[in-house]
């Protein structure tokens, strides 16, 4: 049976309604949650992200005048914390430097040129910044995760090998261009795969589970 990406949204929309995806007040908290979220779960984001605003340096020049090692002790919780404060450093001096600090700037800049300027900077990866120009920025670019891949994959939809690129690309052809529904779509992805895609697939009860192949999720071969 093949399943498009329409019936898939359909049903996780059904099941689960509006996401309400990026947790963040600002596009700026938006943005810097993007590096943070970085191999941790969110609740230990939003402790680092409430200690920069507890200090008033949910700015980017501010936040940009920290000392290294003040920043490393502020975002502690999100883990990693050295590798971070190196990573918002360098997204921070293309924000403070190349855009004086303007959010609204930056993302005037067409979407190709922001995206090869991010993916330029040491520790953004295709993943993070795409979460930054979709979650911040609001422009139209698929974001796609382990999840994503995961419950497509089992779904007969992709392959288990195409990469982050073929599957930005799948999403991006077999859909329209629409900032909303990229974010929706992404969110909801995220949920059915915390949820149910999960390493161990806990099928029953999924919204998905009516498009599964006939023997059941598919899985990689060893």
């Amino acid at each position: 049976m093949s399943v498009s990406l329409e019936e898939i949204y359909d049903r996780l929309f059904a099941a689960y309604g509006p996401q309400h995806w990026w947790p963040g007040d600002t596009p700026f908290e938006v943005m810097i949650g993007a590096v943070l979220v970085q191999n941790t779960a969110w609740q230990n984001v939003r402790k680092a992200i409430d200690n920069l605003r507890r200090h008033d340096l949910m700015e980017p020049h501010g936040l940009f005048a920290v000392s290294a090692e003040e920043l490393e002790e502020l975002i502690r919780p999100a883990g990693y914390f050295r590798l971070k404060a190196r990573r918002l450093r360098n997204l921070l001096a293309l924000l403070v430097q190349r855009y004086d600090g303007s959010l609204p700037a930056m993302f005037r800049t067409p979407l190709a040129e922001l995206r090869r300027e991010l993916l330029e900077i040491n520790g953004i990866g295709p993943e993070t910044a795409d979460s930054i120009l979709l979650y911040a920025g609001g422009m139209p670019t698929f974001v796609v995760d382990t999840y994503t891949h995961r419950v497509l994959a089992r779904h007969g939809r992709i392959g288990f090998d195409v990469d982050y690129y073929q599957l930005k690309d799948h999403f991006e052809s077999g859909l329209p261009e629409d900032v909303r529904l990229y974010n929706e779509y992404h969110a909801l992805l995220v949920r059915v795969g915390k949820e149910h895609c999960r390493k161990r697939p806990l099928c029953r009860g999924c919204p998905l589970e009516g498009l599964l192949p006939p023997g059941g999720p598919l899985e990689p071969e060893e």
